[in-house]
C-alpha cells in the first residue's frame, strides 16, 4: 500500500485508535506514557495538559496546541503513519550521539593515531557544538522547503556517510571534515525533533519528548559502553571501532523514506491553530523574548557540560588509574542515567507550573559530581559517574521547555532553532578550554573547577527559562509597551 503521509496527518480528533510501534520496547514506553502517543486531543491527557493543550502544566500555554487535521486519507493510513513516525523518532534519536561518545571512548587512540596534541583534541571535542550551531540554524528553512521528514531522512544519510568515511579518509583535516559532515545530519535532526513531536503529538509533548530523549540517551550510553570491547573484538583498530556505528544510521534511514514525499503544512495538511496565533508566528521576533534568551543560555551551558563529559570523562578516569575499558563503562553509566530519567523528567516537568526546582536539583548533582572527581576520582568513580549522569539530564528538560514555551509548532520551530543554535555557540569554548587547561596545568584541578563553576549560571538561567509563560506573549507584551 502506498503510504502518502505528512508530519501532521494522524492526529485528527477522535478518528483513530491508539497505535503501538513495532518494537516491544517502544510499545512499553508508549504505554507508560499513558497509552497512544497519537491519541485524541479532547481532554484525555498524560497529566501534562488541560483541556486541549498538552503543552504546559500552567496557564500560559493552555489551549495553544491544536491537533493538525488531514484533508484526505484513511484511518488505517493515519495509524500506520503514526507508528512509522514513532519508530522513526526512536531510531533517529539513537543515532544523535554515537558519533561523539564513540570518539570519546577512543580519544587517546585517535590522538596517537593522528598525532594530535591536547589542544587539538580539545578542538575536536568542540566540533560538535560548532556544527550544531551552524547547521541547526538552517533546519527550519530546510524543513519549510523540503519537509521535516525529508530533512531528517537526509540527516540520517549524512550521519551514516560521515561515520563510515571519517576513520579512513586520512589525516586530521579529513577526520575533522568527515566528522563535521556527520554532525551536520545530527544538527538538523536535533532541531526538528521537537517540531515533529509538537505537530504529530500535540497532547503528548512530555511523553513523546521523554521517549525521544530516552532513545537518545540509550544510543549515547550504548556507544560509550561497547565501543572499546567492540574495537577489540574487531581486531583492535580504532578505525574499525569508529566506522561500525555507521550501520546503525543506515537502519535509521528506512522509516523516514516514506516521509520524504511530505512537504509541510502547505501540502495536504493544515494545523488547527487560531488565526491570532498564526499572526503571532508570522511576526514573531524571537530575540525580543527574555525567556527565549534564558532558554538559549540554559541550553548552551548544559551542552557545555555534556560535551565536556562525553569528550573528557573517560580521560579523567584513565589519568586516575582506571583501566580504559572500565573508563568507557563509567562513561556509559553516566550516559545510561539518561535512559530512565530522560523519560521521567519531561513528564514531571510538564506537570509543574515552574520547572526551576528541577533545574536546581540537576545543577546540584553536577556540582557534587565534579567535586568528587577532584577529591577521589578513582575511589568514588561510580558515584561520580552517576551524579554527572543525573546532571546531564538537563538536556531532555531543555527540550521539554522548548515545547512548553511556544504556542504552535511554528513557534516551537523558531524557538528550537534559536535556542539550540545560540546555545551551541555558547558551548563551543568549553571543551576547548578544558583541553587547554589540562595541557598547561598538567592535571584536572582547574578544568574541574571550571566545570563546577559553570553550573551556577546554568541554574540561574534555567530557573528563568522555567517560568510559566510563552515567547509569543512576551514578544506581544514588549511590542505593546
Amino acid at each position: 500500500m502506498s503510504l502518502m503521509v505528512s508530519e501532521e496527518a494522524d492526529t485528527t480528533r477522535g478518528t483513530m485508535t491508539p497505535p503501538g510501534p513495532a518494537g516491544a520496547a517502544v510499545r512499553q514506553a508508549v504505554a507508560a506514557a499513558g497509552g497512544s502517543a497519537g491519541g485524541s486531543v479532547d481532554g484525555s491527557t498524560d497529566g501534562s495538559t488541560n483541556g486541549s493543550t498538552g503543552v504546559s502544566g500552567g496557564g500560559a500555554a493552555r489551549g495553544a496546541a491544536h491537533a493538525p487535521v488531514e484533508r484526505g486519507g484513511t484511518t488505517a493510513t493515519r495509524t500506520w503513519a503514526t507508528r512509522l513516525v514513532i519508530v522513526g523518532i526512536v531510531l533517529a534519536a539513537l543515532n544523535l550521539r554515537p558519533a561523539i561518545t564513540s570518539l570519546g571512548a577512543l580519544l587517546e587512540e585517535v590522538r596517537d593515531g593522528l598525532g594530535m596534541s591536547g589542544t587539538l583534541a580539545g578542538l575536536l571535542t568542540s566540533v560538535p557544538p560548532l556544527c550544531f550551531a551552524l547547521f541547526g540554524s538552517q533546519a527550519p528553512r530546510l524543513a519549510r522547503r523540503f519537509g521535516s521528514g525529508a530533512v531528517v531522512c537526509a540527516g540520517m544519510v549524512a550521519i551514516a556517510t560521515g561515520l563510515l568515511i571519517r576513520p579512513f579518509i586520512g589525516g586530521t583535516a579529513g577526520f575533522l571534515a568527515a566528522t563535521a559532515f556527520a554532525l551536520m545530519g545530527i544538527a538538523v535532526s536535533n532541531v526538528l525533533m521537537p517540531v515533529i513531536v509538537k505537530r504529530w503529538f500535540p497532547d503528548r509533548v512530555g511523553s513523546m519528548t521523554g521517549l525521544y530523549s530516552m532513545a537518545l540517551a540509550l544510543g549515547t550510553s550504548l556507544a560509550a559502553a561497547v565501543t572499546v570491547p567492540l574495537t577489540d573484538a574487531l581486531g583492535g583498530s580504532w578505525r574499525t571501532g569508529l566506522a561500525v556505528w555507521a550501520a546503525l544510521a543506515v537502519v535509521a534511514v528506512v522509516p523516514w523514506l516514506p516521509l520524504v514525499r511530505e512537504r509541510g503544512t502547505e501540502a495536504g495538511t493544515a494545523e488547527r491553530v487560531p488565526a491570532a496565533v498564526r499572526r503571532e508566528d508570522d511576526a514573531l521576533r524571537i530575540t525580543h523574548s527574555r525567556t527565549a534568551w534564558a532558554l538559549a543560555c540554559f541550553f548552551g551551558l548544559q551542552a557545555t557540560a555534556a560535551y565536556i563529559t562525553m569528550g573528557w570523562l573517560p580521560q579523567i578516569f584513565r589519568d586516575a588509574g582506571v583501566p580504559a575499558s572500565e573508563a568507557g563503562v563509567l562513561l556509559a553509566v553516566t550516559m545510561a542515567m539518561g535512559v530512565p530519567l530522560a523519560f521521567v523528567i519531561p513528564r514531571v516537568a510538564t506537570r509543574l507550573p515552574h520547572q526551576g526546582p528541577v533545574v536546581i536539583v540537576l545543577g546540584a548533582c553536577g556540582i557534587a559530581g565534579y567535586a568528587g572527581l577532584y577529591l577521589a576520582p578513582a575511589g568514588g568513580a561510580w558515584a561520580w559517574a552517576l551524579l554527572c549522569g543525573i546532571s546531564n539530564c538537563a538536556f531532555p528538560l531543555a527540550l521539554t521547555m522548548v515545547g512548553m514555551r511556544a504556542k504552535s509548532s511554528a513557534g516551537v520551530a523558531k524557538l528550537s532553532a534559536f535556542a539550540q543554535s545560540t546555545g551551541y555557540l555558547i558551548s563551543i569554548p568549553g571543551p576547548l578550554l578544558v583541553g587547554v587547561l589540562y595541557q598547561h596545568s598538567g592535571g584536572w584541578g582547574l578544568p574541574l573547577a571550571l566545570m563546577a563553576g559553570l553550573m551556577v549560571p546554568q541554574i540561574a538561567v534555567g530557573f528563568l527559562a522555567g517560568r510559566d509563560r510563552t515567547i509569543e506573549d512576551e514578544v506581544a507584551a514588549r511590542a505593546a509597551a
